[in-house]
């Protein structure tokens, strides 16, 4: 600043300020938005952003796209919700349809597919889905379970020496080639049963034993366990942050497994989830791992039983949810709101309160920001992204990570003081806008968005301006 020049005296910005006022408060006003953050929120399910949904309430567990098209148009998804999340799940005899043989293009084709769309992938690997385990399998010793079940199909024995050597030795190839990739949202610790889900017939000995493989074939890829297994239950005492997932979400049957007064039958909402959260110890796991719910059947078989939607939903929030997968099936219109609200509600939705900083400073000072902001979902994030501010004067900018871990922001206030050293190539005399956002560490790039009025389109939020004196 030239000698004699008080750049406050050019500043029109600071007109509404008293004389003496050394400080400022930024109160950005809040956002009803329905925001598009990633890792939380709605999926696509064997489909991905602008694919077609499926026809009426009928979907498909056993196929999932091994071939990938660019795609033309919009991503938009009708009648369901635009999302940043897709699922995919494939049998076993697809991906290793010779023993040692992997079709590794299916998933980095699905990788690169999901990120083109705007989606993180997250992915289920099937030891079967009916009678179609790998044939060569079968030729290399497989051994089918001795009691007949329920669904009438080959099923292997979960705890036979072949089945674990062949199982594990897959899921460690699939670690080996896609542990850590940015756009692996996250991977299912599937092992036995139809579709991979309830554990099959193995005992508590052997889910240990193929959970292991999972621990430490997958140290940078986020795993979720299923819900009522031996493996759950196991996984949630490794001290490892690992999610849990559980399907049926929704279902309030009154008409199943037998008779009984006034329809009291057994369903998942009133008899499963509440039981196995607590056995399987994963009450509070939502602290530090997502909570991801699939429908049972699909949202429009809901409406058609007339079944309590807005009870259902807020079940949902009170197991802290952070991802839904209705089937990528049509959403009812009338309860279209109702989805869209639990969207804005589940996992994190965070609220930028309030800054109070300086009203200037120096090139190269340190100076202090308070920062208020209020999680407002039912999740924290589970990713090490970073707050962080950005500085532009002219065409210059630079951005200042913070070191606080914003995994630890679960719902409520969230409160603290950063101090910045400003950079030295501010121009006195001259105003810097101050923005704030959530970044990538690694690139210093918005990753995700507040729900505040203040946006810019590259990500970041505008806050205000400080004097450069």
């Amino acid at each position: 600043m030239r000698k004699g020049v008080d750049c406050r005296k050019r500043s029109t910005w600071r007109k509404g300020f008293a004389p003496g006022q050394t400080i400022q408060r930024v109160r950005p006003k809040e956002s009803d938005e329905y925001l598009l953050n990633p890792h939380k929120g709605t999926t696509t399910f064997q489909r991905f952003n602008g694919d077609p949904l499926y026809e009426g309430n009928r979907w498909d567990d056993r196929v999932a796209p091994v071939e990938f098209k660019p795609r033309r148009g919009s991503l938009h998804n009708g009648r369901y919700s635009d999302t940043t999340i897709a699922y995919l799940r494939w049998r076993w005899a697809v991906i290793e349809p010779e023993k040692g043989k992997y079709r590794w293009d299916i998933i980095e084709g699905a990788l690169k597919a999901a990120a083109e769309r705007g989606q993180t992938l997250q992915v289920r690997m099937q030891p079967y889905c009916g009678d179609d385990l790998p044939e060569w399998f079968w030729e290399m010793g497989g051994v089918r379970q001795r009691r007949p079940t329920t669904y009438g199909f080959r099923e292997p024995d979960i705890n036979h020496p072949t089945y674990i050597k062949h199982w594990t030795e897959f899921i460690r190839a699939f670690g080996r080639r896609f542990d850590g990739h940015p756009n692996l949202e996250s991977f299912d610790v599937a092992y036995g049963g139809p579709w991979g889900e309830g554990g099959g017939n193995s005992t508590p000995a052997t889910a240990r034993k193929i959970v292991d493989v999972y621990l430490r074939s997958f140290k940078q890829t986020q795993l979720l366990s299923m819900l009522g297994t031996h493996g759950c239950k196991y996984a949630a005492g490794t001290g490892r942050p690992i999610g849990w997932r559980a399907d049926c979400f929704g279902d309030v049957r009154t008409d199943g497994r037998g008779v009984v007064p006034d329809g009291l039958c057994w369903n998942h909402m009133y008899d499963a989830y509440p039981m196995e959260v607590v056995r399987n110890g994963v009450l509070d796991a939502w602290q530090r791992a997502p909570v991801t719910f699939e429908t049972c059947w699909t949202v429009g078989h809901w409406y058609e039983q007339g079944w309590d939607v807005d009870w259902i939903l807020e079940q949902g929030l009170r197991y802290h949810i952070s991802v839904f997968m209705p089937k990528s099936c049509y959403i009812p219109e009338e309860w279209a709101d109702k989805i869209e609200e639990f969207n804005k509600r589940m996992g994190y939705r965070f609220v930028l309160r309030q800054l109070l900083l300086p009203l200037e400073a120096r090139p190269g000072q340190r100076i202090r920001i308070q920062v208020s902001l209020e999680n407002v979902g039912v999740a924290p994030i589970y990713r090490p992204y970073r707050f962080a501010f950005r500085l532009r004067q002219n065409q210059r900018e630079e951005v200042i990570q913070s070191r606080r871990d914003i995994r630890k922001w679960l719902p409520g206030h969230v409160w603290f003081q950063e101090t910045l050293t400003l950079p030295k190539w501010l121009k006195r005399g001259g105003s810097a806008k101050l923005d704030v956002g959530i970044v990538d560490p690694a690139t210093g790039e918005p990753r995700v968005r507040f729900a505040i009025q203040e946006a810019r389109k590259d990500g970041w939020h505008p806050m205000t301006l400080m004097d450069v004196v």
